[in-house]
């Protein structure tokens, strides 16, 4: 409620509407924050230089590794609230799939420039490829809400990019430079 959240926040019912609109405005205020420190987010913009498919490998392990170090098993905000939202409520739900939504287009065009470059095969299915990408970023952030052993994340998630040929080796990695995206915050 408006209450309980002004009362854990330390301000008033009334400076809480003038500092957001609702409770939905302010969870997806809260949201757009949590999504702009999330290890993904280095997916947003193709490297003018280097590869593309070492900038993939790289956000993939740093989201691996920011799970195995989430003690709590909290798992991130952008995935739960899709299982939470999402044909579920009504104003929130589309709102949330549409961040979603936007993350895969941007492995999209990530991809477009990864074939662009040659470092994927010009007939590769863009979109069935992003995705499985996406799928697997969800996937491994529900997986470590249950996994004992959450290192185990990271062997799967190498598994996967081996198998769409966008693994780039640790060796490549340090040739193209610094392209391991932030450790901070979930998906």
């Amino acid at each position: 409620s408006v209450k309980a959240l002004s009362e854990r926040l330390g301000i008033t019912r009334s400076s809480f509407y003038n500092a957001f609109e609702s409770r939905e405005a302010m969870f997806m205020e809260a949201l757009e924050r949590y999504l702009e420190r999330s290890p993904d987010r280095a997916l947003a913009v193709v490297p003018p230089e280097g590869s593309v498919c070492a900038l993939i490998t790289a956000t993939f392990k740093a989201v691996c590794q920011s799970l195995a170090r989430d003690v709590d098993a909290k798992g991130c905000l952008a995935v739960n609230s899709v299982g939470a939202l999402c044909n579920v409520d009504a104003g929130l739900g589309p709102e949330v799939a549409a961040h979603m939504v936007a993350r895969l287009g941007r492995i999209e065009v990530l991809l477009g420039a990864a074939v662009a470059r040659g470092e994927l095969p010009h007939n590769t299915d863009i979109a069935a490829t992003a995705l499985s990408l996406k799928t697997l970023l969800v996937g491994l952030n529900s997986m470590a809400k249950v996994l004992p052993d959450r290192n185990a994340l990271w062997p799967a998630a190498r598994t996967t990019l081996v198998a769409f040929g966008l693994l780039c080796e640790d060796a490549e990695l340090e040739k193209t430079g610094s392209l391991s995206p932030p450790r901070e915050g979930g998906l």
